[in-house]
């Protein structure tokens, strides 16, 4: 098997860091604005979520959109290209999920 630790490397440079996965998850679920993304992952720290909604932007991975109201709403969205990594997240999600049954039925052992 051939394998890219490059293309390995340039995945987890995007989708990784401590909330980005899980922001893309959330976002699998349909557009939010940013007070309900504080509201769904309320541990994140305001600055690395604008940190991340605007890396994930620049990536390609999210959409901005600012309605013209006063005060105007901004919701973020996934872009298809976004889309394509629901796969990957809920794979992740799913071996976070038994890793954390394993090492509490470690810990009771």
């Amino acid at each position: 098997m051939n394998r890219s630790v490059e293309d390995m490397k340039t995945t987890l440079d995007v989708v990784c860091g401590k909330w980005k996965a899980v922001l893309l998850l959330e976002l699998v679920e349909g557009p939010l604005r940013f007070s309900e993304i504080k509201k769904v992952i309320p541990r994140i720290p305001h600055q690395t979520l604008i940190k991340h909604l605007k890396e994930l932007e620049e990536d390609g991975l999210v959409n901005r959109k600012a309605s013209e109201d006063i005060p105007p709403k901004v919701e973020y969205s996934l872009t298809t290209y976004g889309y394509a990594l629901e796969p990957l997240l809920q794979e992740m999600e799913k071996w976070g999920n038994c890793h954390r049954s394993r090492t509490k039925e470690t810990i009771a052992n």
